[in-house]
């Protein structure tokens, strides 16, 4: 199967973090355990130099966005786990980060729109296809409430005419604008050939479960790109794998539910998002593959009651954690 048939398919994509010491400098070997981690839990990718990896690596005094995508490239080693590289910035800045993932090795380009802020549609897609004269792209929809723009019906249906988009990962947080991507990719008649994934960690599930039909023509939300995923892996790549098979299966909708309650108290929802990071690193702590919940902004931490909504969740929700499987394979890892 190719990475494209993989991708179509769908699968497991966590959102990579970064692994750092305590003086805020990359932890190698812990970075290393994370990618082991993914795979060794059914990961079908792995996306880096996202905002999970955090985005002041790319910062000229830190400097990390190539050393982090070069160290996942060494992990992945060779699998058959669809590499991609988080875009950002303005065209100059996008392509030459393009340039670099693909000399890397990456298979795709998860681009961020959110440095063209003021940009028309035609300035957009223009964008977009710069880009994709390099490397494939993955299109994301950011919400605005993180950092993300509005983008209307229109850019997305000029946008599903690009011939090298592959997927989209939507991510607006808001049903109507998902709506907008959906219809794009099946009015286009690209529904085979783009795989949509979720970003909505506010209705994981629901996505998945979703049959989409415009005009006759149906699509389906097939996989997910997710810092949500980047912990718990083995359980998200579980569950992705029971609803291809069981989609009608009874407990969707709790699980639905479940999955969204977790995802609030990782991701700080009751402080606009602000600790998003720090909690997923705290659970990572937890488990051991990472050694403390440093980011690279020394302001960036756990908001007041993080702390307990994780405790909650965690007691809550049991089933859905993979601390037995880290557990028994973590020293293998972190070698």
């Amino acid at each position: 199967m190719t990475w494209r048939e993989k991708l179509r398919r769908g699968v497991v994509v966590p959102a990579h973090p970064l692994a750092l010491s305590a003086k805020r400098k990359l932890d190698e070997r812990r970075q290393r355990a994370l990618t082991r981690y993914y795979l060794a839990a059914g990961a079908g990718g792995v996306a880096v130099g996202v905002h999970t990896t955090q985005f002041e690596i790319r910062e000229p005094r830190i400097g990390l966005y190539e050393p982090v995508l070069a160290l996942a490239m060494e992990e992945l080693g060779s699998s058959d786990a669809v590499r991609i590289a988080g875009i950002v910035g303005p065209t100059a800045q996008a392509v030459k980060e393009a340039e670099l993932a693909a000399r890397l090795g990456y298979h795709a380009g998860l681009l961020s729109l959110a440095a063209l802020r003021e940009a028309s549609v035609a300035e957009l897609v223009a964008h977009a296809r710069a880009v994709a004269s390099v490397i494939p792209v993955f299109g994301f929809y950011l919400q605005p409430a993180v950092g993300g723009r509005v983008l209307p019906f229109a850019f997305w249906r000029e946008f599903a005419e690009i011939e090298n988009v592959v997927a989209i990962k939507m991510a607006p947080f808001n049903r109507y604008q998902t709506l907008d991507v959906v219809r794009a990719v099946a009015e286009s008649g690209r529904a085979e050939d783009i795989a949509l994934y979720t970003g909505n960690d506010d209705s994981i599930v629901v996505d998945l479960l979703t049959p989409f039909q415009f005009g006759g023509r149906t699509a389906r939300v097939v996989g997910g790109l997710l810092g949500h995923w980047a912990v718990w892996t083995r359980r998200a790549v579980e569950m992705l794998e029971r609803i291809h098979t069981e989609p009608e299966c009874p407990g969707w909708l709790k699980r639905a539910a479940e999955v969204t309650d977790s995802n609030a108290a990782f991701f700080d929802t009751a402080n606009q998002f602000a600790g998003c990071i720090a909690g997923l690193h705290e659970v990572l702590r937890r488990q051991g593959l990472l050694e403390g919940r440093w980011c690279l902004n020394p302001s960036e931490g756990l908001s007041p009651g993080q702390m307990e909504e994780i405790d909650r969740v965690y007691g809550a929700y049991p089933h859905l954690n993979d601390d037995e499987f880290v557990r028994e394979n973590l020293d293998v890892w972190l070698k």
